[in-house]
């Protein structure tokens, strides 16, 4: 996990031998930072994705439930059953890195390889499937893809599996390389990456670029061709239509890019510092730490942000998560409700709109 990777210079950390390396920098201050503001925050990010993603699970469920059949919903809500799974998984992963900054690392090697796989996996794979929602809804408004192949969830599956096949690859990395080793100079154990001497800055730059392309720099290319693509196809829609889905675009990108844009940032000065490019110094180090790790958690409450705007947001979520609560009150016997009432579910599934059309903001408002 990049939570203690990006804190540590990895020459003191991979070799275990400190008496020919020059002294470190002094990490106690970062330390003491981290074991303030890590736990707290780390904690809320858990309750606020674990709540929000669960009860986009639970209408999911719910819906796919009253109906037969795997494909009884589009792509765009397959996408985000897929997405609502891994910002869930990754929110599970907290917890651990809060005991860690809170105290040390006390789960031993195995939970290390495992808890880090499964925070690169599903940070990989979420941000990856927000590009797909994105491209869907590219498809569905501007090309005006038919109804009936974006109901046929088989073209998302085969995309979800690619996603999972390709993040799994990058995850490998930290079963491969995962240790709980000791801080230089302390008797705190932490969980991460040891490469070996020589090889150390390459692997750390290489990791990082690629975690900056794969995770921010793409994904946020096709969301901005998508959905410029898509407001300019809404310029013929009433102006109603044109400034809720303006909004939304605008809301999207903006979350995106304030949440992931201020912790890549911090890592390309890191890479560019380990390459020689920019000169090291113990208060730009410092300066790196702290921003690394504030802006690192601002991006991790992303996966709690992703259900109200990719489900909250839609009219036919909500009606489906009122349903869901109107039933289980009925079942304990807090609320009656006639069977005029009732729900009756629709083929569209419950993030879409009422109708198959192609208008953006009926899709997710």
């Amino acid at each position: 996990m990049a939570t203690t990777d990006d804190y540590y210079d990895e020459d003191y950390n991979s070799t275990f031998d400190y008496g020919s390396l020059p002294a470190p920098c002094d990490l106690q201050n970062t330390w003491q930072f981290g074991s303030r503001f890590c736990p707290v925050v780390y904690s809320l990010v858990f309750l606020l994705a674990v709540v929000g993603n669960v009860l986009v699970l639970c209408v999911v469920w719910r819906y796919r439930h009253s109906r037969r059949g795997p494909c009884s919903f589009n792509l765009t809500d397959t996408f985000l059953l897929h997405l609502a799974v891994s910002d869930l998984l990754l929110a599970l992963t907290l917890p651990f890195y809060s005991v860690q900054w809170a105290r040390e690392w006390l789960f031993g090697t195995a939970a290390c390889k495992v808890a880090s796989a499964a925070f690169s996996l599903n940070l990989y794979s979420g941000i990856l499937f927000l590009a797909c929602i994105s491209f869907d809804r590219y498809l569905a408004i501007v090309h005006a893809v038919s109804a009936g192949w974006r109901r046929n969830t088989c073209h998302a599956q085969i995309a979800c599996a690619v996603i999972w096949v390709a993040c799994l690859s990058l995850a490998a990395i930290d079963i491969q390389y995962r240790e709980v080793v000791e801080l230089p100079r302390s008797d705190i154990r932490v969980c991460q990456l040891v490469f070996s001497h020589g090889d150390s800055q390459k692997w750390q730059v290489s990791l990082q670029l690629v975690s900056m392309v794969v995770g921010f720099g793409l994904p946020l290319l096709v969301m901005l061709y998508c959905y410029v693509r898509i407001f300019r196809a809404l310029c013929h829609a009433t102006r109603r239509q044109k400034r809720k889905s303006l909004r939304l675009i605008v809301s999207l990108v903006s979350v995106f890019l304030l949440c992931w844009a201020p912790y890549n940032g911090f890592r390309l000065v890191d890479s560019l510092q380990r390459l020689s490019v920019i000169g090291q110094s113990c208060s730009l180090d410092h300066a790196l730490d702290v921003g690394t790790l504030v802006s690192e958690s601002v991006g991790l409450a992303h996966c709690a942000f992703n259900p109200l705007l990719y489900g909250f947001v839609g009219v036919k979520f909500r009606r489906e998560l009122v349903e869901m609560w109107k039933g289980l009150l009925s079942s304990v016997g807090l609320l009656r409700l006639d069977s005029w009432g009732q729900k009756r579910h629709r083929a569209t599934g419950p993030f879409s709109s009422e109708s198959e059309n192609t208008s953006y903001s009926s899709v997710v408002m």
